[in-house]
């Protein structure tokens, strides 16, 4: 993933903020909860932004769980302050190619589409991630525009 990370009022790039991702594992699975709660550490991430505003992570494609549509939680820090909590979301033509192979396709088909989502009708649109297919990879990318 490439998130980068604006100024909402210039649009200019903040160096330096802290990125803060998890989502859920391939078996819809999140670290620290359910049967995932013997462990905090899988499937969670924190970069710095570089002087782009850029910060870069290296992850899997999110899995499901009941009730809710595929996305990745992000919480953006600007010197040592929450500027930004929201969810990030996949178009769902890509999660369904993705979920017809191994290992999301041993689960039984997912519950919750983009529009069934209650948190996504709350303007889930505008977090939707642009994702590009690079050889057997996505990389999905988006702008956070934060208020310092």
């Amino acid at each position: 993933m490439r998130l980068k990370v604006v100024d909402a009022s210039t649009c200019r790039p903040i160096k330096g903020a802290a990125v803060d991702i998890w989502h859920a594992d391939a078996r819809g699975v999140y670290s620290g909860f359910g049967a995932g709660r013997d462990s905090r550490t899988f499937m969670r991430g924190v970069q710095r932004t570089d002087r782009t505003g850029l910060a870069r992570f290296r992850s899997v494609y999110p899995g499901w769980y009941q009730g809710r549509t595929v996305h990745i939680h992000v919480k953006v820090h600007v010197a040592g302050n929450v500027v930004h909590t929201g969810q990030l979301y996949f178009p769902d033509k890509d999660t369904d190619r993705v979920f017809r192979r191994k290992p999301y396709s041993r689960r039984p088909r997912r519950t919750t589409r983009n529009a069934e989502d209650f948190v996504f009708a709350q303007g889930g649109r505008r977090s939707m991630l642009a994702l590009r297919k690079v050889g057997g990879a996505y990389v999905g990318s988006i702008a956070l525009g934060v208020t310092r």
